[in-house]
């Protein structure tokens, strides 16, 4: 299984989206969470978030996105951009020490 870094930016203005969304998206989180290393918002200097960052477990890219299609938050159109790129997890607590 890879894993897949999805980085969403979020647009201007959509903060009510979001609380509206938030508790379908928390459910989807919930049913979903064995496909993921680790997700969260993330945040600007005054504690705002700003966006979202998900680690995914996939075996394609294309996999990777049809999980985050499928989030209430993506329906809520809350996000400007969406970069997914495959991620190796190479050194950290997370992975216990490193890969080399």
């Amino acid at each position: 299984m890879k894993a897949f870094a999805i980085y969403c930016t979020d647009k201007p203005g959509t903060e009510q989206k979001r609380l509206e969304a938030r508790a379908g998206h928390f459910a989807h989180i919930e049913k979903t969470i064995d496909n993921l290393f680790v997700a969260g918002p993330l945040k600007n200097a005054q504690g705002d978030t700003v966006g979202s960052l998900l680690i995914v477990k996939a075996e394609t890219a294309e996999y990777a996105r049809a999980q985050l299609e499928a989030d209430p938050y993506f329906h809520a159109d809350i996000w400007a951009d969406i970069r997914i790129t495959e991620f190796t997890a190479a050194a950290g607590d997370w992975i216990g020490g490193k890969i080399w």
